[in-house]
């Protein structure tokens, strides 16, 4: 990290810092592309995932009543409730799928749901609430079948299991750099399949969108044709830096074998959880699951703090209970010691 901040201190006192941002930003995308399972050049960052999925959904016209279905999932982050619902002002019809369990959503429900007024199908990879994960292949086949368009929320896969954009032939990609990638905060990501880069006019845009922005044009905007045409303006030099030790780490430790990692530790939590009566949020079948498992408790928010005052760091979400996200650097021997320490906690 401390090289990172000496490069970041001297970028920002040479006359061409306009150049080395831009490079900046290009690389890292094109770094977090590889872990997506994408080719270079597929990938613009974004302040947060929150305005990816925003600048990705200005690119649709809402419009064209016989044409503005999006279908969603009960079990999505709160960010894509909220951006849905300010589109329905635009004329977006927003299907929500509901889950009868509140753990998974069924593939044939999603399936069901799509029709030729569906425009785009925008949901999450592996759900915050319980870590379970929808059938990417099924959707897409589906979407395209009516020429919609689909978009994942990876945020809570990418970095922990391996992701196929490129193989998937899904459209959009978004999701941030914490969590499994270790980055820090205020940095985002989209991925825009390679083929509609110059097909989509994102309204949410800015200067560094324009094909030459620093000739400083006011003749209108001029979209780059690059994915570049999905930015808005000068990017956060500081979060960008921040990003790439963890990259650095994961591409070195390698996806593969932090999936099978997670896989199997998650896999034996599950089964403890289930020899000792636990309640659990999450499927127990392992290829229906991400990298956390939610063990329900009565009291998540006090069951937190009395962990960590035992060194023992999870976190909670309202209704779910606990997530335990057991990541590369954790150690079998730290996965049983808190597994104990949770036991002694619940009594």
């Amino acid at each position: 990290m401390r090289r990172y901040l000496k490069e970041w201190q001297q970028h920002t006192s040479e006359d061409a810092w306009g150049t080395r941002w831009w490079e900046l930003s290009r690389d890292v995308g094109d770094r977090i592309a590889r872990l997506l399972g994408a080719q270079a050049g597929t990938v613009q960052m974004q302040p947060c995932a929150s305005i990816a999925l925003y600048a990705a959904s200005s690119c649709f016209d809402f419009s064209r009543r016989e044409k503005n279905k999006v279908v969603t999932t009960a079990l999505d982050f709160p960010s894509m409730g909220y951006i849905w619902e300010g589109q329905r002002r635009l004329g977006a019809d927003v299907c929500i799928v509901p889950s009868d369990d509140d753990i998974v959503v069924a593939t044939e429900r999603i399936l069901e749901a799509i029709d030729s007024r569906t425009i785009l199908v925008a949901l999450s990879h592996v759900s915050y609430r319980s870590s379970s994960r929808v059938d990417v292949e099924a959707i897409v086949r589906r979407a395209h079948e009516v020429d919609a368009y689909v978009l994942l929320d990876v945020y809570q896969s990418v970095g922990v299991m391996e992701l196929d954009a490129q193989g998937w032939n899904v459209d959009f990609l978004i999701g941030g750099s914490i969590k499994w990638l270790c980055g820090g905060p205020s940095c985002g990501y989209l991925y825009v399949r390679p083929d509609l880069h110059e097909k989509f006019q994102p309204r949410l845009t800015g200067w560094i969108a324009h094909a030459d922005p620093f000739a400083f044009s006011h003749e209108g905007m001029q979209f780059d044709s690059t994915v570049r045409r999905f930015a808005q303006g000068t990017p956060a030099i500081p979060s960008l830096y921040s990003v790439l030790p963890g990259l650095e780490i994961i591409e070195e430790v390698g996806v593969s074998v932090i999936e099978t990692e997670s896989r199997r530790r998650t896999q034996h939590i599950v089964d403890f959880a289930r020899q000792h009566g636990w309640r659990l949020h999450s499927p127990l079948e392992v290829d229906r699951r991400g990298g956390s498992v939610m063990i329900e408790v009565d009291d998540p928010g006090s069951t937190v703090e009395k962990l960590a005052s035992k060194q023992v760091f999870v976190d909670s979400r309202p209704g779910v209970g606990l997530r335990v996200s057991p990541h590369f650097f954790n150690t079998d021997e730290e996965i049983d010691e808190a597994l104990d320490t949770i036991m002694r906690v619940l009594g």
